[in-house]
């Protein structure tokens, strides 16, 4: 399956893709996990966006950039739409976030705060856990950081 990838500032997007972004994040989290939280929350506009695409311009897969300060990034909102997960999308989602964080960024710290059950996942991606383990909208989650 060929999925085109783009990382965009807020106000690269179009309303169509931030709505789809949006909509997808909203019917994973909210509606499939069943985790009422305040998705817009105020940080989507200062923020990068990973979109991957289907070539017929169809959003499966989304996450969120956000710059702390020159040296350290938070990914989050990561998401890949239930239909496409058994391809291994969400693994090419979060190589291509790292790829294009460190082509525009350099060698910079890289955190995400995982849902714990995805520790496995992450750690395959060469993240690591600080073991500061939470609660998260009633899910739990660890801290990770990629170096």
């Amino acid at each position: 399956m060929k999925i085109n990838w783009y990382i965009k500032k807020f106000n690269e997007l179009s309303t169509i893709e931030f709505h789809d972004i949006i909509q997808l994040r909203l019917a994973v989290f909210v509606v499939e996990q069943d985790c009422v939280y305040q998705d817009l929350d105020g940080k989507d506009t200062s923020a990068l966006h990973m979109l991957g695409k289907t070539e017929k311009g169809e959003i499966i897969a989304t996450a969120r950039i956000l710059i702390e300060n020159p040296g350290k990034v938070i990914v989050g909102r990561v998401v890949v739409d239930d239909n496409y997960r058994k391809y291994g999308i969400g693994k090419e989602l979060m190589k291509q976030t790292i790829s294009d964080i460190n082509r525009l960024m350099g060698n910079v710290q890289i955190n995400i705060s995982a849902q714990k059950y995805l520790l496995n996942f992450y750690t395959s991606l060469g993240f690591i856990s600080t073991d500061n383990e939470y609660l998260e909208d009633g899910i739990p989650h660890v801290e990770m950081n990629l170096n």
